[in-house]
């Protein structure tokens, strides 16, 4: 568990190899609401050498993208610099104006976001938005054109002239994040800022960008500030990692130091929240934070953490404590740093669950089959998938993007029509093809957790009246009654009373989800689609959202199709795993099972894809080129294309 050794440093034009990518010292913002200075960063200092990657991690309130947007100068009108200064190549960003800072974003630093859907223009073509990048530095139209093809290829792309014709919604994922990397790299900018840069990404996809950005830093020696609520991503891609809360770097570490010794009690609480490769839900719930971070403005006396924090002591509300040196290069902001450690735990210990009903069937897919057509072709989706779930069973649902896993949720729910002859059946009785032929108790028996809550939530209702209309609706309260359902439901999913009378646009990503959460279960439902329920969520409010949704699992008998990127998630709730690939059933069976000895080679790449914390699975298998077009599947074993073990016409089973 070690970051990529950083390459040999390298400067931009006139600045001297020694000075650092990005100097960060006692850094302070604050926003002005409603005419008070409420503090959103509280003296924050770090430092990114030449060629290093630093990654900086905390929950989502805790400032990350605060300080990458500061660095930026992309701040908002309302944002006030109360201290501090930040340097880019020696260079006080706070100073520049005008042509000095266009100049500065053009030419020194770049951003990478977490959602490149959004970062692209969707009205224009993927060629020109690269060719701009190019153009705004000077080059020409033809010359701009050419080197947006190079850089393509540079990023892995490989058909780039097909690429640059194409819009952006025409692109995965995966490939929407290489353009986007591919613009940001335009400038051989001396920092790359990546901010939750893989968070929507498969396992393998994200894998691959990873090596990309990677391969990219050795060859330009690129300085890198990395965003990620994923420590194992971190772990992989960083040199020194930064923790932050409230505003205020609580430790920093090498990061191999950082993740086998920390020193923290938000750091230690941040480990243990994630679910260690190949852990079960049998072994205990989850260990979580309790609480909540302080919203911005809130008065902190001393120890930023101290409301959270199972070790504070009376000192700890007093006197904030001091970077202590733990070890050369690593420092902790913590009165009691030496045993941090030994900091209590909230996890229960085994717990008997409810076991899934033998030889009964909630769910049945039998021969399901999904047609669509594009540009006068005929694209089949979901090809023969049958699988059943029993009453109570978590069935996991993994594969990359494009393989049919949201395609398969939106038939059962009756959003989407499977094709003639397929058969979807609840509970032993058939269903509707679509939503509308469905009687009133099945669509409440069913519900779904979207993976975006921007787009399923009404950014006009506030989260009170979100959740109370899906109560009304489907069991009917009103009143009193209403109003104690909604209470019950948000404290369930971790959100606190002043949320309830906000709207969606005033809540952090992770705080929306836990709203969808909410309305989901609003009306006592016998199954749930979980469609990347928690991929926006910080380690610690996971945590807490998969030891509910096990809970509920247990208590209620509630029946999941859980559908994620993260292994080790679907690992920790999954009772049973399905496999997907290009709409076909690869391998299914009990989790422990595929997640020990994989019987498909396709499920043995996944599983080595996934990056860890701990543990050691051996070297990734690479699956070379995309997923093949729908509209034209290979024959035979349509994996064969991309099967590391394809021999010819001779499958090897090694």
């Amino acid at each position: 568990m070690s970051g990529v050794p950083a390459p040999a440093p390298a400067a931009s034009a006139g600045v001297s190899p020694s000075t650092p990518a990005l100097e960060v010292e006692d850094f302070r913002l604050a926003y002005r609401v409603r005419g008070i200075d409420r503090q959103a960063i509280r003296g924050v200092s770090f430092t990114i050498g030449r060629g290093e990657a630093y990654g900086l991690v905390g929950e989502s309130g805790c400032g990350k993208s605060t300080v990458a947007f500061a660095v930026m100068r992309y701040l908002p009108g309302n944002a006030r610099i109360t201290g501090g200064t930040i340097r880019i190549d020696g260079r006080d960003v706070m100073a520049l104006h005008g042509d000095d800072l266009r100049a500065m974003r053009a030419r020194s630093v770049s951003m990478v976001y977490q959602n490149p859907g959004t970062a692209l223009n969707p009205s224009i073509r993927v060629g020109e938005q690269v060719a701009e990048a190019f153009r705004v530095l000077g080059s020409e139209k033809d010359q701009a054109a050419q080197r947006a093809r190079q850089m393509l290829e540079k990023v892995q792309i490989s058909d780039p002239d097909r690429v640059m014709r194409r819009y952006p919604h025409q692109l995965s994922g995966g490939m929407q994040q290489r353009v986007v990397i591919a613009m940001a790299l335009a400038s051989d900018p001396s920092l790359l800022i990546l901010d939750e840069p893989t968070t929507g990404l498969d396992a393998t996809v994200e894998a691959e960008v990873l090596d990309l950005v990677a391969a990219l830093r050795q060859e330009l020696h690129t300085s890198v500030l990395f965003i990620s609520h994923n420590l194992g991503v971190i772990s992989r891609m960083c040199d020194r990692v930064g923790v932050l809360y409230a505003g205020r770097l609580v430790e920093e570490a090498a990061a191999e130091e950082l993740f086998r010794n920390p020193r923290h009690p938000y750091t230690v609480g941040l480990l243990r929240c994630i679910p260690k490769w190949g852990r079960e839900k049998r072994r205990g719930a989850l260990d979580t934070i309790p609480g909540f971070p302080p919203p911005i403005g809130a008065t902190i006396p001393a120890c930023v953490f101290v409301d959270r924090c199972a070790m504070a002591e009376d000192v700890c509300r007093t006197d904030e404590p001091p970077l202590h040196d733990v070890l050369a290069g690593h420092t902790s902001r913590c009165h009691f740093w030496q045993r941090a450690d030994t900091l209590p735990r909230t996890e229960q210990a085994d717990r008997t669950l409810r076991e899934p009903e033998e030889g009964s069937v909630l769910i049945r897919l039998d021969q399901l089959n999904k047609t669509f057509r594009q540009e006068g072709h005929e694209v089949r989706a979901l090809a023969d998938v049958s699988v059943h779930i029993r009453p109570g069973e978590a069935l996991g649902l993994v594969g990359e993007s494009g393989s049919g896993k949201t395609t398969l949720a939106r038939t059962l729910l009756g959003l989407t029509a499977p094709d003639a002859g397929s058969v979807v059946e609840f509970d032993g009785s058939p269903l509707a093809g679509l939503i509308s032929g469905r009687h009133p108790a099945e669509v409440r028996a069913m519900q779904i957790v979207f993976q975006s809550p921007d787009s399923s939530l009404n950014r006009r209702h506030s989260v009170r009246r979100i959740v109370g209309r899906a109560v009304t609706k489907l069991i009917g309260l009103r009143g009193d009654a209403r109003e104690q359902r909604v209470e019950d439901l948000t404290r369930s999913v971790r959100l606190d009373r002043p949320a309830l009378d906000a709207r969606p646009a005033q809540l952090s990503g992770g705080l929306k989800q836990r709203v969808a959460i909410a309305r989901a279960f609003a009306g006592e439902p016998r199954l749930v689609v979980c469609d990347e329920p928690t991929s926006a969520l910080d380690v610690s409010v996971q945590a807490a959202i998969l030891n509910l949704l096990v809970d509920l699992q247990t208590d209620r008998g509630v029946t999941y199709l859980f559908i994620s990127h993260d292994l080790g998630v679907v690992r920790y709730l999954s009772d049973r795993i399905a496999v997907l690939y290009l709409g076909r059933v690869m391998e299914v069976g009990d989790a422990d099972v595929v997640f020990r000895g994989p019987h498909h080679p396709y499920t043995e790449a996944l599983l080595s894809a996934a990056p860890i914390l701990e543990g050691d699975r051996g070297p990734r298998i690479r699956l070379e080129g995309e997923i093949p077009s729908a509209a034209a599947p290979p024959s035979g074993c349509v994996f064969h294309t991309r099967c590391p073990r394809f021999l010819g016409d001779v499958y090897v089973n090694q």
